[in-house]
């Protein structure tokens, strides 16, 4: 699957997470066919939007009613390189809800071979009402849904 086959959510275990994988392409490499930090961050984008969707947010359903989850900060661990032709599964899982911010964790591991840990990915994220730029509250039903 390539990056831009990537979109179709693999099963999850529960509503506040997901799961992703995407093989690194010869765009996402420096001339080493090591994995450029930019594109982690796509990656990682591709997982946030799975774990939306499972949430109950779709792509669809964004783009009618206007309101987008928005990252408001994102820090991100290296921990091993990802190479060209690597192929990398992306969990991802809501931490916690407040008001009007969703707390995330991403973990990237290489499938096949040595599994081994790649990154790691925290990120805040709000959901917007669009056009208008303003924060909208987490649903109630996504709360219920974590207990929260």
């Amino acid at each position: 699957m390539s990056f831009e086959d990537a979109g179709q959510p693999l099963p999850s275990p529960s509503p506040a997470t997901a799961d992703t994988e995407v093989e690194v392409m010869f765009f996402d490499t420096d001339c080493g066919g090591v994995v450029s930090n930019i594109a982690y961050l796509r990656y990682f984008e591709v997982a946030r939007t799975r774990l939306t969707d499972a949430l109950g947010l779709s792509l669809a359903e964004m783009v009618e009613t206007r309101v987008f989850p928005t990252v408001a900060r994102t820090e991100v661990d290296y921990r091993k390189p990802a190479k060209l032709g690597d192929r990398l599964r992306i969990r991802g899982r809501v931490e916690r809800f407040e008001k009007v911010r969703m707390h995330c964790h991403f973990t990237m591991h290489r499938v096949g071979g040595d599994e081994a840990l790649v990154a790691e990915c925290r990120q805040v994220c709000v959901l917007v009402q669009m056009p208008e730029g303003r924060p909208k509250r987490i649903p109630a039903e996504w709360l219920a849904r974590e207990g929260g």
